[in-house]
């Protein structure tokens, strides 16, 4: 299975996401593990696509891309914006971090995908998750 959505960098989007994973989820017989595993990360790269890297600016797109085979889900966010240096995220579990609220979509993500990988200065992640 191969699908590409593009979306305006408009919050109310992301609804258009869930039904993605439920697309995926349904193609692919997702646990619900998984699918919570999906669901979160996918929508935390939108949402940091959205707000980060397009500034909120709705004349701006997000691109998200799905490649299933058998054993691999791998999915691609794509936003518009210069990237970030996505190595020096500051660690949201550290104590002098724990009030900030920056950080914890890369947190999130790096946690619940199995790989991660940061292309074009970060302005692309690629999400993967392994089907067991």
């Amino acid at each position: 299975m191969e699908k590409t959505i593009t979306i305006q960098s408009k919050l109310d989007n992301i609804s258009h996401i869930e039904k993605l994973v439920d697309e995926i989820s349904e193609e692919c017989k997702l646990t619900s593990d998984l699918y919570g595993k999906v669901l979160i990360a996918t929508i935390e790269a939108v949402n940091n696509s959205i707000v980060h890297g397009n500034k909120l600016d709705s004349s701006k797109t997000v691109e998200i891309a799905v490649r299933i085979d058998d054993s691999r889900i791998n999915i691609y966010v794509k936003d518009q914006g210069p990237g970030f240096d996505y190595n020096n995220v500051p660690d949201p579990t550290k104590p002098e971090n724990i009030e900030n609220v920056s950080g914890r979509g890369v947190f999130l993500m790096r946690n619940l995908a199995d790989d991660i990988s940061f292309r074009n200065n970060g302005s692309v992640v690629e999400l993967v998750f392994i089907m067991k």
